[in-house]
């Protein structure tokens, strides 16, 4: 058994892919057991090439790639490098546009879950191109945290809610952290099932923590004497399409952990608001009729990939 398995998801980024693992490998030291495994998630052929051939120079066992025919999105691709991975203590989840900044980050990692029992979830503390703060930390989303916002909820009660913006100094119990960098303790992934796939681009950071806290009764933490570079959606842009799969995660994260009602108490919130809002920003009409219909997992960008060719 080694110690850590790091899976990684190239979606047409390939430079940032090997850049990735070249600070992982660069900043990893014999006293930690680990591998790479690179998950390529149908990304087209040339960014595919480029990364195979610069994996193939490295000529390191420890690192891994392979390709499915098919884009599964965050989850699904997270658990194609799960399916791929040698025995391993601990999985850390990286997004390939992510740089080690502080010196033996897996090694540290190791040693604070092993400090602490009580952790089934851990992450160093993010920062962005240019090494300043980014959040790291966020709160279950809720129908207090979508309907009153975050903010509310950290002026009523901080403690529950700690503040996302600010620095810490010691290390802290959150909900959960950003999937940019998760590092996990591989028997309670297991044991939750791991990531749930039908959701595509988002929540599943979320969800998994969630899972973790109430079936194996561990704990998610924020490491802040650890950092790392995360540049943030080098493979997603920001448009209605993204917005709306958004909100189909939610909706579907809301019913999972919450019920019936509270999926539909949110729908006719979003509902309501999204009309106002189409009034005055019409490209917000097609989210608000998908609103309408019940943001059905059938509508999410999961059910339009396409498999690539053999």
């Amino acid at each position: 058994m080694i110690d850590v398995s790091c899976i990684l998801i190239n979606y047409n980024t390939s430079t940032y892919t090997i850049d990735c693992v070249n600070s992982i490998l660069d900043n990893t030291k014999d006293e930690v057991s680990f591998e790479i495994v690179i998950a390529d998630n149908a990304s087209k052929y040339e960014d595919y090439q480029i990364l195979k051939l610069a994996i193939d120079q490295l000529d390191d066992s420890r690192v891994k790639l392979i390709r499915s025919r098919l884009n599964t999105g965050f989850g699904g691709g997270n658990m194609m490098g799960v399916n791929h991975a040698s025995n391993c203590k601990y999985f850390a989840f990286i997004n390939n546009d992510t740089l080690f900044e502080s010196q033996h980050t897996l090694q540290r990692l190791v040693q604070f879950m092993k400090d602490n029992p009580a952790a089934g979830v851990c992450s160093p503390q993010m920062l962005d191109a240019d090494k300043n703060f980014r959040r790291t930390i966020d709160h279950f989303s809720s129908l207090g945290r979508e309907i009153l916002k975050r903010s509310t909820l950290e002026l009523i009660n901080p403690k529950r809610y700690p503040n996302r913006k600010i620095t810490y100094s010691n290390p802290l119990k959150v909900d959960y952290v950003q999937g940019a960098f998760m590092f996990v303790d591989a028997q309670a992934f297991k044991n939750v099932g791991g990531f749930d796939t039908n959701l595509f681009l988002y929540y599943e950071e979320s969800d998994l923590c969630r899972r973790i806290l109430k079936q194996e009764k561990l704990e998610t933490y924020l490491v802040p004497d650890l950092e790392y570079i995360h540049y943030e959606s080098a493979s997603t842009t920001s448009n209605i399409y993204m917005k709306i799969e958004q909100k189909i995660s939610l909706i579907y994260y809301t019913k999972k952990h919450y019920g019936w009602f509270s999926q539909k108490i949110l729908l006719t919130y979003f509902s309501i608001r999204y009309f106002f809002s189409s009034l005055f920003k019409p490209k917000y009409w097609k989210l608000f009729f998908l609103l309408l219909k019940g943001m059905p997992l059938s509508k999410s960008l999961k059910q339009k990939q396409i498999e690539l060719e053999a």
